[in-house]
This record gives C-alpha cells, sequence and structure tokens, in this order.
C-alpha cells in the first residue's frame, strides 16, 4: 500500500511528500458531473454504492496518496432535526435555523446510528481502494456546524453566531456540547468502518479572535480530539483564516495541523510546534495559473518544510468548481517529482 500519507502524519521519513486535495471529488471532474446530473446532492450522499464511487473518482484519475470519502459537514445537522436543502446556485440552506434555547433544546442528540450510510460508503470505499491509498472520513467541527445551523446557511459577518455566542453564553456552550458529542460519535464510527485517518474541518473558525476561539471554542474541540485519541489513527485539525489562532488549534487537539494559504508554511509551523504535521497549503486559486507558477510556488512551499518529517501537501482550502483538470495533474506530479528524496 502507498502509506506515505499515513506516515506524515505520523512525522515519519518517506520518499516524498504526500499530497491529496480538499474536495478532490467534485465539479471540477466530469466524472462527478455525470452523476450529479442524474442525483441530487443529498442523494449521492445517502447512497452509500454512488458515495464510494464518488471517493473513488479522483483516485483512478491522479496520483494523489489519499482518498476522503465523499459526504457533506452537515449531514449531522439534518440527522439532529434540521431541514436542509442544497439549494441549486445557494449551496446548502437549513429551513429551520437554531436561534434560542428553545431551539436548542429541540435538537435531537443523535448516536450515529442515524449516518450508518456514511459509515458504510466508508466500508464500500475501503473494500473498492484495496489498499491503493489509505481513506480519510471527516466531520465539520462544532463551530462551524453551529454557524450554518444558527445563520441558516453561509454568512460574511456571522452576526446571528456571534450574538448568540456573546448573548447566551450558556445556550452556546449547551449547543456546542451536543454537536461535540455528535460529531464524536458520528468520527468513531467512520474509524471503526475503516477510515485510516480523520479531518475535523472548522472551516469558518477563522472569523473568531483568539480570544474568542479559547473561550467558546476550544473546549468542545478537545472534547472531540480526547474522545478520538484512543481509535489510533492520525487527527487532522482543518481550518482557514486561522493565522491567528494556530496556537489555540493545536492546543485544541489534532496530530495534524492544516494551514491555510495566507500564511507561510515555515512560520506558520514554528507556530504550532515542530512536534505535530501540517498539512497544506498552496492557494486554491493557484491552480489556475501557468505550469511553470504553479511549480515556483509548489517549490516555495516544499523550501519552506524544508525536508522535515511532517508535511502533507494540500490546498489551503477545497479545489474550486471549474479548476482545470490538467492543472491538477500537474501540480501532484511536480508535487511528487521536486520532493522525491
Amino acid at each position: 500500500m502507498n502509506d506515505r500519507f499515513l506516515k506524515a502524519c505520523r512525522r515519519e521519513p518517506v520518499d516524498c511528500t504526500p499530497v491529496w486535495f480538499m474536495r478532490q471529488a467534485g465539479r471540477y471532474m466530469a466524472e462527478y458531473r455525470s452523476l450529479r446530473a442524474k442525483h441530487s446532492m443529498l442523494s449521492l450522499c445517502k447512497t452509500p454504492e454512488l458515495a464510494a464511487q464518488v471517493t473513488l473518482q479522483p483516485i483512478e484519475r491522479f496520483p494523489l496518496d489519499a482518498a476522503i470519502i465523499f459526504a457533506d459537514i452537515l449531514l449531522p445537522l439534518e440527522a439532529m432535526g434540521l431541514h436542509l436543502e442544497f439549494a441549486e446556485g445557494e449551496g446548502p440552506v437549513i429551513h429551520n435555523p437554531v436561534r434560542s434555547r428553545a431551539d436548542v433544546d429541540g435538537l435531537k442528540a443523535i448516536d450515529g446510528t442515524e449516518l450508518e450510510y456514511v459509515a458504510e460508503a466508508v466500508r464500500q470505499a475501503r473494500k473498492a481502494l484495496n489498499g491503493r491509498v489509505p481513506l480519510i472520513g471527516f466531520a465539520g467541527a462544532p463551530f462551524t456546524l453551529a454557524s450554518y445551523a444558527i445563520e441558516g446557511g453561509g454568512s460574511r459577518n456571522y452576526v446571528l453566531t456571534k450574538s448568540l455566542m456573546y448573548r447566551e453564553p450558556d445556550v452556546w456552550h449547551q449547543l456546542m456540547d451536543m454537536l461535540a458529542r455528535v460529531v464524536t460519535g458520528y468520527l468513531r464510527r467512520q474509524i471503526r468502518a475503516g477510515a485510516q485517518a480523520i479531518q475535523l474541518f472548522d472551516s469558518w473558525v477563522g472569523c473568531l479572535s483568539a480570544g474568542d476561539y479559547a473561550e467558546y471554542v476550544k473546549p468542545h474541540v478537545q472534547l472531540i480530539f480526547a474522545g478520538l485519541e484512543r481509535e489510533g489513527v492520525p487527527l487532522i485539525h482543518f481550518g482557514t483564516g486561522t493565522t491567528a489562532i494556530l496556537r489555540q488549534m493545536r492546543e485544541a487537539g489534532g496530530d495534524v495541523i492544516g494551514v491555510d494559504w495566507r500564511s507561510h508554511l515555515d512560520e506558520a509551523w514554528a507556530v504550532i510546534g515542530h512536534d505535530r504535521a501540517v498539512q497544506g497549503n498552496l492557494d486554491p486559486v493557484a491552480l489556475y495559473a501557468p505550469l511553470h507558477e504553479i511549480e515556483r510556488r509548489v517549490e516555495d512551499i516544499l523550501r519552506r518544510a524544508g525536508g522535515r518529517n511532517g508535511h502533507v501537501f494540500n490546498l489551503g482550502h477545497g479545489i474550486l468548481p471549474t479548476t482545470p483538470v490538467e492543472h491538477v495533474e500537474a501540480a501532484i506530479n511536480i508535487i511528487h517529482k521536486l520532493s522525491m528524496r
């Protein structure tokens, strides 16, 4: 098996820097678009055969070093009683958002059985991968899930989320504790179904100051990582816009800390500490650049990693839907070629 991804997560020596891309299974690929033309987003997620098929699409196409299960971070919210819809051109919309203590009290504390279709997709994807590369499982982190639940969709300023947090901290912590427990159980099921590493996506947490993160988020993320430690798989902690809170994220937990493209990798790693692995950190938009520019940027990131054990190459966030497929393939080959030990 190609296990350089798992080795890098454990800060062990590798023959070359492993690479996978967030949203590597998705709309930039014709194979995905043809499936999506026949099935809704939710039916793709909820049909294990289809979710496993989508998971493998980029592995069949590119020399990637890991697969990530195809799912959506909002699936636990739907199982907890929120009405989720993927509106055309708008992204996810929640029609009964959480705005009060009564709304939080009305949420269902699920144990993960309601998301068994994701565990089954993990089992099927592991079997289909047949040891080619490791499989990553994932979930949304409590802050990002809470923000979706409260805002009812995407947000620029998180006014409703932060208002609840500041105005009714006890209600906020009740919601975050519930989400942390749901996420822990959900991820544990993915690991036991065969996920060989886990990524916790806190995509929106960069809107917080270091002080607010420490007070309102960190204890709940610590609960998740503490609950998964004994499962024995690498745990990746990812967020965007997190330059100001990298130290606090490291304290919250994770064997690997994701770094977005706004920081230099070497500077971010120094803040995080070299006793942790790091993941990142090419700007997703750099994949639109000419190949010589992609190569220049990859070379810079690898130079900053300095050949140190524990670097997983990734984008600073997910692949964008209009990314040229041939640039994705070229970037992977460049990363492997330039980092060959």
